[in-house]
């Protein structure tokens, strides 16, 4: 008998994770934990966890010691569904040798759609329109009212270049764009499939006509969009953030949202989530927001369940996680 096939504990730190995952874990002998409460409570997952064989974290709360502490010593392994893992302790992780997994890759095509989704939204002044209308401003004898950015003929840079960039660009090919640019630490091996150029920092900034941050949040990406960075940028340019808020100072986002420093924003991300309904930054026409929905498709969120559910079945039978974090 496989290990695979022998009774092992799941906590599954969220209620709702799609059934189609836990059906695949209980099919191959997982006892599955589920908790309750929505949004998920720590003091559940705490009570619940102590002897289980892996985690199964479906949310963006802090995942460390104080998690591992109370799982135990025979906990095995963890994955969450999720892309991004900027809540989790993964130096803790190293330091006892538990298997980690995450989900990128498969949420890249609906990211894409979304942040191209955004450039058009914000370029072409979507919510500042329909503004608008709602103050009985909808002008329509001015030529010049409401005028936004094409993609076409445009400079789309990126900031990251990862599988969500890769995605965008190859959506891009068709746009008669004039070019594909992005700046990351070392050049991409197969940017000539996007016909996109690696530049340095300052140069996305004075060169992008849309600039689109794809990038994970770290302590050198920390708040890499701020009052200077914005200062570089063409007035005319988009910013388009599908990453995390982090990146980017938001008091400067808005300054330069507010003064013409550049056009337009859109933003599937913020700080903090979710954005207060009295955030200044509600208050700017031109700015597009929307909360965290990249990867909010039944199709999307079901491939990242089962990615999930197979890292975790993968280390129980000690292979290789499909999608190991580290």
């Amino acid at each position: 008998m496989s290990r695979a096939t022998r009774a092992f504990k799941v906590l599954i730190s969220h209620p709702n994770v799609p059934a189609p995952a836990l059906e695949l874990l209980r099919s191959r002998g997982a006892e599955t934990i589920i908790c309750k409460s929505v949004p998920p409570s720590r003091d559940e997952i705490l009570q619940k966890v102590p002897g289980v064989d892996a985690i199964y974290w479906a949310h963006y709360q802090p995942l460390n010691a104080g998690i591992l502490d109370a799982a135990g010593s025979q906990l095995r392994c963890v994955s969450t569904m999720s892309s991004g893992i900027d809540f989790v302790d993964i130096p803790e992780f190293q330091k006892r040798g538990i298997a980690l997994g995450h989900t990128p890759g498969v949420v890249k095509n609906a990211v894409a759609d979304l942040a191209i989704g955004l450039m058009i939204a914000a370029g072409r002044h979507f919510h500042a329109g329909r503004t608008e209308i709602e103050r009985s401003q909808w002008k329509i004898e001015q030529i010049n009212w409401m005028m936004g950015q094409e993609i076409r003929d445009s400079v789309i840079g990126f900031f990251g270049f990862g599988g969500i960039s890769q995605a965008i660009a190859k959506r891009l090919q068709c746009w008669d764009v004039a070019k594909i640019i992005y700046h990351t630490r070392t050049r991409k091996e197969n940017d000539g499939d996007f016909k996109a150029e690696h530049v340095s920092f300052e140069e996305l900034l004075q060169e992008s006509d849309f600039l689109v941050v794809a990038a994970p949040l770290t302590n050198e990406t920390r708040e890499k969009f701020n009052g200077k960075a914005f200062e570089l940028m063409k007035r005319s340019s988009v910013f388009v953030n599908v990453a995390r808020g982090g990146l980017v100072n938001q008091s400067d986002l808005h300054d330069a949202l507010t003064t013409g420093t550049i056009s337009a924003a859109g933003l599937d991300v913020t700080t903090p989530e979710p954005l207060p309904a009295n955030s200044p930054l509600l208050k700017v026409p031109n700015c597009v927001i929307l909360p965290h929905m990249g990867t909010q498709t039944m199709k999307t969120t079901i491939e990242m369940s089962l990615l999930a559910a197979n890292n975790i079945l993968n280390a129980i039978e000690g292979k290789p996680m499909i999608r190991p974090a580290y």
